[in-house]
């Protein structure tokens, strides 16, 4: 495939021929016209001088004074002649450069009808002007119709000249044209080079993303770029966090199962112990596996509309509890949307209205709205809320699985993870009369705003 720089000039260079050529046939047809109306005033003026050159005798013969004539009327060899034509449609005079050339057979013209065309006469172009006059006589109107007849030889052969200086003139043009968008095209392509160079470089290993600067139009494109790269580095960094997370959290259950093993304690103890510890480990394993599986914000990600979400999950989570009838009050806009990972808003909000359920006596209440830059979403319950020394631990940042709220499992340590990833902030309080309240805050300009 052509690379852009070789697509950008060949368009440029066939737009810029196109142009020339449009250019060259109008400049040729412009010039042709004129060169045709210089003929025709020529011809019309040596007509004029042909009429004033002329006289009658009162018999109706002509007199023209040879020496008076146009000199091109004189020599045989001219490529100029006249004659005039009577009443009774026959040559009257003729000129003596019209010897041994061809005549033609023309009929008389009304007085004052003046005729100007292009004829061939043995296959060859001429060039003819006609003028019908009534010349006063003595003994009456004299119709008499003048004819001055010329070849096209000097009409080609400036339009010869004037096509081989058209083009070479315009063929110079071109070519600097050309040079001069070669320029341009370079010049102006130049970010786009500079773009490859740096991506050549960041997949080399010499540089980690975009640093140039360049124009608006693909600051957008280097802003994804770079955001993109920051996303995969936060992603692998996640998986190399949650790898050495794992495998810390798992030595001490592990070395409590060895023990169990070879220890001397009762059966009963021993299979008490081996179980805590397997829940223990498989509750570390879920929580580090939806940890290291968060898909953090990125640039192709999509509008997600909150309410039918929110909607969809309290039904799933409603079937679940089906001892509990709760009042849930679901207040957000149709409108309202967040730009997020599906599979981690489903994370959230399933883990927020789970434990909203589990933990509720009557009523849940979920909201979310835009507040100027933020997209705020919260859910209350009316159970027995958590202790405060117990919020400020959770959000405490790198707080461990193995230290999670006591009867919130995983969940609030999963959504504060999520939180983290997405730079979003994770609020707990206790409300004044009880229950829980969860808000989450995202730093995402709502639509339009």
């Amino acid at each position: 495939m052509m690379s852009l720089n070789q697509r950008v000039l060949l368009s440029a260079a066939l737009v810029l021929l196109v142009f020339i050529g449009g250019i060259t046939f109008t400049l040729d047809r412009a010039f042709y016209d004129s060169a045709r109306i210089g003929v025709k005033d020529r011809l019309f003026g040596k007509l004029l001088m042909l009429m004033g050159d002329t006289e009658v005798e009162e018999s109706g013969e002509l007199d023209i004074p040879i020496n008076q004539l146009d000199t091109e009327f004189e020599h045989v060899n001219s490529n100029t002649y006249a004659f005039i034509v009577g009443p009774d449609n026959t040559i009257v005079w003729r000129s003596t450069s019209s010897l041994n050339k061809p005549v033609p057979i023309e009929t008389r013209l009304e007085q004052g009808e003046k005729i100007f065309e292009q004829i061939l006469l043995n296959d060859e172009p001429y060039f003819i002007y006609r003028y019908g006059i009534a010349w006063e006589t003595p003994s009456g109107d004299l119709p008499l119709t003048f004819n001055v007849i010329t070849d096209t030889t000097l009409l080609d052969a400036q339009i010869e000249r004037y096509r081989e200086d058209l083009w070479v003139w315009l063929g110079v043009m071109a070519v600097v044209l050309l040079a001069a968008q070669m320029l341009v095209l370079r010049w102006g392509l130049l970010p786009l080079r500079k773009v490859s160079v740096e991506l050549a470089a960041i997949e080399s290993g010499q540089q980690e993303n975009l640093k140039g600067s360049y124009p608006r139009e693909l600051k957008l494109l280097t802003d994804s770029i770079n955001s993109l790269i920051t996303h995969e580095h936060k992603q692998q960094k996640r998986y190399r966090n949650g790898l050495a997370d794992l495998a810390h959290s798992l030595k001490t259950p592990l070395a409590i199962l060895q023990g169990a093993i070879h220890g001397e304690d009762k059966e009963v103890t021993r299979h008490k112990t081996i179980q805590e510890q397997i829940e223990r480990m498989d509750n570390t394993i879920q929580y580090q596996l939806r940890r290291a599986a968060t898909a953090g914000s990125s640039p192709g990600m999509k509008l997600i509309l909150l309410r039918p979400m929110i909607e969809r999950i309290t039904h799933t989570v409603t079937r679940v509890y089906r001892h509990k009838h709760p009042v849930i009050a679901i207040e957000v806009d149709d409108n309202v949307h967040l730009r997020i990972d599906e599979g981690d808003l489903m994370e959230l909000l399933g883990n927020l209205i789970d434990n909203a359920f589990k933990w509720c006596q009557n009523s849940i209440r979920i909201s979310a709205a835009y507040q100027e830059n933020q997209v705020k979403i919260q859910v209350r319950d009316d159970g027995p809320g958590i202790p405060s020394h117990e919020i400020a631990r959770i959000l405490e940042r790198g707080a461990r699985a193995d230290q999670s709220i006591s009867g919130h499992g995983i969940g609030l340590a999963i959504v504060r993870d999520i939180m983290q990833v997405y730079e979003g902030e994770l609020l707990l309080e206790n409300c004044v009369e009880h229950g829980l309240c969860v808000t989450l805050c995202f730093n995402q300009r709502f639509p339009g705003g």
